[in-house]
C-alpha cells in the first residue's frame, strides 16, 4: 500500500492510499482522485518523507497547530476592511482559502463538519421554511442544515432567526469509505 501526499490546484493537501504508483497514475488519469475539501480533480503528488509515529511529537504538534490556527484567525483582517464583503467563500481571494491550505486547519474543519453532519438534519431547499417553523414554535427545536439563497438568509436574519453559512467539503456529502 502506498500512501501519497497529494495537493489540489487550490493548495489543499491530503493523503491518498493506493495499491501502487501505477494504480495512482491510472486513477488520476481517469479523474477518480479528487480533493476532499473542494472536489477538484486537478491533483499533483507532493514530495513526501517517511513518517515516524511518535505520540509525544504528535500531541505537541496538535497543541502548536491549535495555537497557530487561533493566531492566524485573530490576525486575519475583517472581510469588509479588505473590500471582500461580497467575495464568495469558494473564491481564491477569500481569506478562508488561505486557512484551508493549512493542514491542521483542514483537519479541524473536517472534524467540525463531521460533527455538524452527525448532529443536524438535512432539510435541503426547505431550510428557510423549516427554520421559520422552528423559530415560531410550529415545529420542535432541532438542529437543521440546508440551502438558502443570500436573500433568504438575510430575510431570516431580519426576522431574528440565526443562520450561518457552512460550506461542507464534497467528501463528506456522500458515503465515506
Amino acid at each position: 500500500m502506498k500512501v501519497l501526499d497529494l495537493q489540489c490546484a487550490r493548495s489543499h493537501g491530503f493523503e491518498g492510499w493506493f495499491g501502487s504508483e501505477e494504480d495512482f497514475q491510472s486513477q488520476l488519469a481517469r479523474g477518480l482522485v479528487q480533493c476532499p475539501i473542494c472536489d477538484s480533480a486537478q491533483i499533483t503528488k507532493k514530495l513526501s518523507a517517511p513518517r515516524l509515529n511518535l505520540k509525544s511529537v504528535r500531541e505537541a504538534s496538535t497543541e502548536d497547530a491549535t495555537q497557530s490556527i487561533a493566531l492566524r484567525a485573530d490576525s486575519m483582517p475583517d472581510n469588509s476592511q479588505k473590500g471582500l464583503k461580497n467575495v464568495p467563500l469558494n473564491s481564491p481571494e477569500h481569506p478562508m482559502q488561505a486557512l484551508m491550505r493549512n493542514p491542521e486547519f483542514q483537519a479541524a474543519y473536517m472534524h467540525m463538519a463531521k460533527e455538524v453532519l452527525a448532529k443536524t438534519e438535512d432539510v435541503g431547499t426547505q431550510f428557510a421554511s423549516e427554520a421559520r417553523k422552528i423559530h415560531y414554535g410550529e415545529e420542535p427545536e432541532r438542529g437543521i442544515r440546508g440551502q438558502v439563497s443570500r436573500d433568504e438568509a438575510l430575510e431570516l436574519l431580519d426576522e431574528g432567526i440565526d443562520v450561518m453559512p457552512l460550506p461542507l467539503p464534497a467528501a463528506l456529502k456522500g458515503t465515506l469509505q
